[in-house]
């Protein structure tokens, strides 16, 4: 039904290692144009969806468009295989009920055969969020990780300020407060808005989840407005995108 094959198992194994981190369940989308995997957590308060397209695998062999659910335990165990020499071959086997991942070193041709199980059960499409932020930022991906990493000794809550050009980060809880002010060159690489000002917070445990791609890209693109999502983009650099949407707090 369809043969695909990602240039590079080990990057692939960076970005599914961090899925499965949101929920067990991971549906897999297969269109013509594109591979998509979407997880949501299961309270509904962080999706993420990877988005790789067509012209960046090696192969890619689909007659028609499928969607499936593999557990993202089995996933996990799959991928932890995968090398930095590997390429990485998908293929549907409905009668078997599995998700064939075929792993082949570039060098030595050598390839490992995994099963992943499908779960057994209908995939209900995620809806595509098409949400007007105001403020966007980019930074490297480093710098926000470790600014979530600060936060996280604080307090359970984050709120993000936007005002004159700067992005402001605060926690506060009992005795303990943080404080980060981003600018533009220092160390932003870009800051836009729409609006002369917006504040929003959000939970800390989301922002970690969303921190946990930081090794997948150098830079990351954070969106946000009042009382709306957050949208974090990391842009893989192969022409694939990872994607979170965070909840705000109200």
């Amino acid at each position: 039904m369809f043969r695909i094959t990602h240039p590079n198992a080990s990057k692939l194994k960076r970005v599914f290692q961090v899925l499965v981190k949101i929920g067990d369940e991971v549906p897999f989308f297969i269109t013509q144009d594109a591979l998509e995997v979407k997880v949501i957590s299961p309270d509904k308060t962080v999706m993420a969806v990877y988005r790789a397209p067509s012209i960046m695998f090696e192969d890619y062999s689909v007659e028609r468009e499928e969607s499936f659910i593999v557990t993202g335990t089995e996933l996990k165990k799959a991928v932890k295989r995968a090398g930095r020499n590997d390429a990485a071959i998908f293929e549907l086997d409905r009668e078997s009920g599995v998700l064939k991942l075929t792993l082949r070193d570039r060098k030595t041709g050598l390839e490992r055969e995994i099963g992943v199980p499908l779960v057994p059960k209908p995939v209900e499409p995620l809806p595509e969020l098409q949400v007007d932020l105001s403020v966007t930022f980019t930074m490297l991906s480093q710098d926000f990780k470790n600014i979530v990493g600060d936060l996280k000794l604080v307090g359970d809550e984050a709120t993000f300020i936007y005002e004159a050009g700067k992005i402001t980060i605060i926690s506060t809880e009992q005795q303990k407060e943080y404080r980060c002010d981003l600018a533009e060159g220092n160390p932003l690489i870009l800051v836009t808005s729409t609006v002369e000002k917006a504040r929003s917070s959000y939970s800390i445990d989301l922002l970690v989840e969303a921190a946990r791609a930081a090794s997948a890209a150098k830079n990351i693109t954070v969106s946000f407005d009042t009382g709306k999502p957050m949208r974090v983009e990391y842009d893989i650099g192969d022409g694939s995108k990872l994607l979170y949407w965070l909840v705000p707090r109200l």
